[in-house]
């Protein structure tokens, strides 16, 4: 009767019992199981690296369009202030034209 209890990957297997034919068969199963075991353990751990490598890119690439939104709104601010200070500009050179010509007038006057 073959024994199902676990025996941990990490640990060598025993060797068979060369007389025995079920004995080798067994022992050579046990090893290409041990050899998958540790094949997938070893691409497990890869994706999990190559899984926080893709949540670092999409941590990234969310801020980056957090920034860009931010940016965005700074822009669209700076934009509305530079229209409001040139017609504010244009505003002060009209009432400043105006002082002028009035300024002339009163000299021209005198």
């Amino acid at each position: 009767m073959i024994s199902t209890a676990r025996v941990p990957a990490d640990k060598p297997p025993l060797p068979p019992c060369h007389d025995s034919e079920e004995s080798m068969e067994v022992f050579k199963q046990h090893c290409q199981i041990a050899e998958e075991y540790h094949e997938v353990k070893k691409e497990i751990t890869l994706l999990e690296q190559r899984k926080k490598e893709l949540i670092a890119k999409l941590d990234q690439a969310e801020k980056e369009k957090v920034d860009a939104a931010e940016l965005v709104r700074e822009f669209e601010a700076l934009t509305e202030e530079n229209r409001t200070l040139r017609l504010a500009q244009s505003q002060c050179v009209e009432q400043l034209e105006k002082l002028r010509i009035q300024y002339q007038k009163r000299q021209g006057s005198s």
